[in-house]
């Protein structure tokens, strides 16, 4: 005679453990997503921002700036920021 493992209830609610890092990562992916958009904000507006890598200054590039091969976006001469944004040119 055998005995049976007990079964678990599979539809039960995760463990609070989980739940705690399933807030914990969408909490910093929000927080995130914030910062970069507060940057692009602040680039588009024309201020001087430095990227956060290298510490050079962030440049944009429009759509009617592109050369062939190029998509738009704000990047630093290095490399480290690189934003693609999805724009395109009016006219």
């Amino acid at each position: 005679m055998t005995i049976a493992e007990p079964e678990t209830d599979k539809t039960a609610a995760p463990d609070a453990s989980n739940s705690r890092r399933f807030a914990e990562i969408g909490k910093l992916t929000a927080n995130s997503f914030n910062a970069q958009k507060q940057l692009i904000k602040r680039v588009l507006k024309g201020q001087s921002v430095s990227c956060a890598g290298c510490r050079q200054p962030l440049n944009v590039l429009l759509p009617e700036q592109l050369k062939p091969g190029q998509k738009p976006g704000i990047f630093c001469k290095k490399g480290c920021t690189d934003i693609e944004l999805d724009m395109e040119a009016y006219g």
